[in-house]
């Protein structure tokens, strides 16, 4: 069996900085931290920061008054940031820095008395978070059918966002049908569009050039990891989605399997370490990474953080 790694995979920059965020809290003010959601979707990577003293809820209402309080990397609607102010919760915004550009052109889209389209999954925190933002009437497509019944007030007054865990590639047939049903239509670049998300997904393509099988690492309510499997299986491969090592299925590969093996872009490299480790145990003898770009983007960490470790780095 040989196996080859997907080059980038795993963590990407919105990612590290959200984790950073939580464990720079703790550091600055003790546990407990409160974190309104998943930090970012990965069960292990909640574990381990729930371990550290973060506290996960999906209410503000359950966070004490005045309480730190970290807004994941999905973004949150107005009204949670409202409803955060009166219970007087001293508030860290995670949120990453892609996501909040979105939210800003959602904002001058309504301003300039444009209706809302989002192209994303109903339900989804970041679609939530963002649709959250507008005050006006917002409507979620992610299917062509769904753009053919869009009823709206003024066919020359319609613009789109994108959520940023699609790829030029999942949104393109969604966004040409909304070009064709309102010629009008505004909408950002192609080049707004998550750069980790189509990077990721680009790999997976190489990578089955010469892969029979595709292990994606990632947690199953993580929707740049589902579309990872999505691509391999679009490519011909037998793709899989695993949280972690143990639910591999020795059943799923044979002796001279070539297998491609990723991360979702919320995923720990550790869980891929665990994974080629068992591989190995069962016969892989060669593991190799191809070649890809080296993604060198960094946000910064938020204000309301800087300063406290700018003082510590300082003193």
């Amino acid at each position: 069996m040989q196996v080859t790694l997907a080059k980038p995979r795993g963590f990407c920059a919105g990612v590290v900085r959200a984790i950073d965020v939580v464990e720079e809290a703790l550091k600055i003010f003790g546990p407990p931290v409160y974190v309104l959601h998943e930090i970012v979707h990965n069960q292990h990577v909640v574990r381990d920061l729930r371990e550290k003293g973060a506290v996960f809820t999906e209410a503000l209402s359950n966070v004490p008054a005045g309480a730190v309080t970290i807004f994941s990397a999905h973004g949150v609607s107005d009204k949670r940031v409202r409803e955060a102010e009166e219970r007087g919760l001293r508030v860290i915004d995670a949120t990453c820095p892609l996501v909040a550009k979105v939210h800003m052109q959602a904002q001058k889209y309504h301003r300039g008395d444009y209706e809302l389209i989002i192209v994303g999954h109903r339900g989804h925190p970041e679609v939530e978070g963002t649709s959250g933002r507008v005050p006006g009437p917002v409507h979620i497509v992610s299917e062509l059918e769904e753009v053919e019944a869009l009823e709206v007030a003024n066919p020359d007054k319609v613009a789109y966002v994108t959520q940023t865990t699609l790829s030029v590639d999942d949104t393109r047939s969604v966004i040409s049908a909304l070009k064709k049903r309102f010629p009008k239509i505004v909408g950002p670049e192609t080049k707004d569009i998550c750069y980790a998300t189509q990077n990721r997904q680009n790999a997976v393509r190489q990578l089955m050039q010469t892969s029979d099988v595709l292990l994606v690492v990632g947690a199953r309510n993580s929707s740049n990891s589902n579309r990872l499997r999505e691509v391999g299986e679009q490519a011909g491969a037998r793709a899989y989605l695993v949280q972690d090592a143990s639910e591999l299925q020795k059943d799923w590969f044979k002796d001279s399997d070539r297998v491609g093996v990723t991360a979702g872009a919320s995923t720990p490299e550790k869980l891929v370490t665990g994974v080629l480790d068992r591989l190995s145990q069962w016969g892989a003898d060669t593991v190799e990474e191809m070649g890809g770009p080296d993604e060198k983007v960094a946000f910064r960490i938020p204000p309301e953080l800087r300063i406290h470790v700018e003082q510590a780095q300082g003193g």
